[in-house]
């Protein structure tokens, strides 16, 4: 992890939105500009755009704004990676506070105002985020949206629910108080993905407290196929692996679950396979394996589908019956996105030592592109 450095000028405002980018020239303007229109906070903010060596226009268009607006700056991300953009933005910030927002989101007007009086009215919180909307333009992004709001599709991940107010082991859009990135340092540089939550954890064991309010509203544009979703869970479960590695226990008990339901799953299936082949064999004890591997994996399926089945019954309900077959579709590549990655995940980090393979180490946002 990096640490603070060339900060010679101390903050000098409220808040700075600090926001990386890469080939985003279909929507960075559109998101840059629902920012600038923000209630302005006492003290003002300003917004800092770390771009990663863009090929398709974008860094044309942030010319043009800061030209036009002041409160604009771009600094180059020679790195393109995520996290390296989130740290050049905040080495020269001038905030009080530092907002890191993502490029496909629309923020409430007063979406930043909001965040520093909760910061400033308790002085205890650390970071602070909101509700995340889903918006959708098909019947599909419908079903993500309603399925990414569903407890059992992240394990009672308490950000994921708008309406909740209290403690989080994590938020989305976070706005930090400046000395947190003095005392613990900066994000993470070799995680592709995950490296909020990881810089969070590392927050949350130095003793911060970080605070979800539904008074803190953005909008997120969801993938627009079932494939999409089911390769960017795959990548956080990858990714998630080496953040446990690194601190040797995780989060949440629910980071867990999904690998260990998949691995439970493909050691059943091989059990079954083995006591097939021994009982072929000649050997009584392979059928007695069979039997019981099967039976496992029997009840494990049917408990699971239940659950599914229920859940995206009651969903379909409420939005529309038409989107059914895509709710369970949605409920699945969550959960064995999530576990087939982070299984791969132990082969890679933790039984081979190999390390991160290449392609879990591009954004399947640009794969997907």
């Amino acid at each position: 992890m990096n640490e603070m450095r060339g900060q010679p000028d101390r903050p000098s405002i409220t808040i700075s939105a600090v926001m990386p980018c890469r080939n985003e020239v279909k929507c960075i303007e559109p998101v840059v500009r629902s920012i600038l229109d923000q209630q302005t906070p006492d003290g003002g903010f300003e917004i800092i755009l770390a771009d990663g060596r863009s090929e398709d226009g974008t860094r044309e268009i942030l010319d043009r704004l800061a030209e036009e607006d002041e409160r604009i700056r771009w600094v180059d991300n020679e790195k393109k990676i995520t996290p390296a953009g989130m740290n050049v933005g905040i080495q020269v910030a001038r905030g009080r506070f530092i907002a890191i927002l993502g490029a496909h989101n629309r923020y409430a007007h007063d979406y930043l105002a909001q965040a520093a009086r909760l910061l400033d009215d308790h002085p205890e919180y650390d970071n602070v985020g909101g509700s995340m909307f889903l918006e959708c333009e098909t019947d599909t992004q419908q079903a993500i949206a309603e399925v990414f709001h569903h407890p059992f599709a992240v394990g009672g991940a308490r950000w994921h629910d708008p309406e909740y107010e209290g403690r989080a082991d994590t938020v989305f859009g976070g706005v930090y108080r400046r000395e947190v990135f003095d005392r613990i340092g900066l994000f993470d540089e070799e995680l592709v993905r995950n490296q909020d939550d990881e810089f969070n954890l590392r927050l949350i064991r130095s003793g911060g407290i970080i605070w979800h309010s539904p008074s803190i509203r953005s909008w997120y544009y969801p993938r627009k196929t079932i494939r999409a979703v089911f390769d960017m869970y795959r990548q956080y479960g990858y990714w998630k692996v080496r953040v446990i590695q690194k601190h040797r226990i995780p989060a949440s008990i629910r980071h867990l679950i999904p690998g260990l339901f998949v691995f439970t799953q493909v050691f059943l299936l091989i059990s079954i396979l083995f006591g097939t082949g021994i009982a072929i064999a000649g050997l009584p004890v392979g059928r007695w394996l069979s039997g019981l591997s099967g039976l496992l994996f029997l009840i494990i399926m049917s408990v699971y589908g239940l659950i599914i089945g229920v859940a995206s019954v009651r969903l379909a309900k409420r939005k529309g019956r038409q989107l059914l077959s895509r709710i369970i579709r949605a409920f699945l590549a969550f959960h064995y996105g999530y576990g087939i990655g982070f299984v791969e995940g132990i082969r890679d980090f933790v039984i081979n030592r190999t390390g991160p393979s290449e392609k879990r180490s591009v954004l399947t946002r640009e794969q997907n592109v």
